[in-house]
């Protein structure tokens, strides 16, 4: 422990979200409520169509902008068209608009994601989270797990994509799986059990196993250029989301400051050479990424203020082997 009282340890702060906060002070996040799938089998309830299916995201959401990637990388812009909600996010949830829920979403004439959800289940009183796949046949939501949309993008509607790509190679797919769970569990919840934690305890704990994986990490790519050798897999935009907000927000906002991405030789240049793929910068919008974080979780920035650093230099060279 670092030199914190045990008062110090015993004190509470008020949890961000208190239906997911465990009894010592850990962040708990809620279960995925919404995991149909949309297949090719027949009789499918959810069959892969194009036009039929709209994907709800937050350009601020990392969960959300992986599915964002897939769907970019495999070329389904056509086949699933987009909702983009406002980044800032009150008591009323996701909204579209500016402010939220002054504006409908112009396919499902939405005003909040929450109307969504409530199709699905009129009772439903959880937090309502992105990204959503939505179908606009059955007027319902699909899915709200981020795993499994990326599953069925890169999957079911392979033969529907313009370019696809192969990011769960079968022969992998055991190790692929357990790397990304390590990744799941340390890094990209990591940070959240990080900063939402509510005890000195929890946060010493999950920062101190997120960055014991990132240590990890970057050991792993001293000799590879992605995470399982030469070709990116679904694990490499698994961890690129997370580390591109970091150095922005999860650092400070989170604090999880024992290091900056940019201290990692290996994670930086890594990081660097996945945003600079065709078609990826346009997935990352840092200004509405630090717009989230610093005026939504007002339990840990009351005052609102969203710092102006700090200056990334996301065009520089990688340095990664090309």
């Amino acid at each position: 422990m670092s030199g914190v009282s045990k008062r110090g340890n015993l004190r509470r702060m008020k949890a961000q979200f208190p239906r997911e906060r465990g009894d010592g002070g850990q962040f708990e996040r809620q279960p995925d409520a919404f995991r149909e799938r949309v297949s090719d089998a027949a009789g499918a309830a959810h069959p892969v169509v194009a036009g039929r299916y709209r994907l709800f995201i937050s350009l601020a959401c990392p969960w959300a902008c992986r599915t964002l990637i897939v769907r970019q990388l495999m070329g389904l812009e056509k086949v699933i068209s987009l909702g983009i909600v406002n980044p800032f996010r009150d008591e009323r949830g996701w909204g579209f608009g500016e402010p939220p829920g002054s504006a409908k979403d112009e396919e499902t004439g939405f005003r909040f994601l929450s109307e969504a959800y409530r199709r699905n289940d009129p009772g439903y009183a959880e937090r309502v989270t992105v990204p959503v796949l939505w179908d606009g046949a059955r007027e319902r939501v699909v899915n709200n797990s981020e795993d499994d949309i990326c599953e069925m993008l890169a999957r079911e509607f392979r033969r529907l994509a313009e370019h696809p790509v192969e990011l769960f190679p079968r022969e992998r797919v055991r190790e692929q799986g357990k790397l990304a769970g390590a990744i799941y569990e340390k890094v990209n919840n990591g940070v959240y059990r990080a900063g939402f934690a509510t005890s000195q305890v929890e946060y010493e704990r999950a920062c101190g196993e997120l960055f014991a994986e990132l240590d990890r990490l970057e050991a792993r790519l001293e000799g590879a250029r992605f995470l399982q050798g030469g070709e990116i897999c679904e694990a490499d935009w698994r961890l690129f989301c997370t580390l591109i907000r970091f150095d922005a927000v999860y650092h400070g906002h989170f604090k999880c400051n024992l290091r900056r991405i940019l201290d990692y030789p290996n994670l930086h240049g890594y990081m660097l050479d996945l945003y600079q793929q065709p078609g990826i910068a346009g997935t990352v919008d840092l200004a509405q990424i630090k717009r989230h974080y610093y005026t939504t979780h007002t339990d840990i920035n009351p005052s609102g203020i969203i710092p102006l650093g700090p200056t990334l230099d996301l065009d520089a060279a990688s340095g990664r082997a090309g």
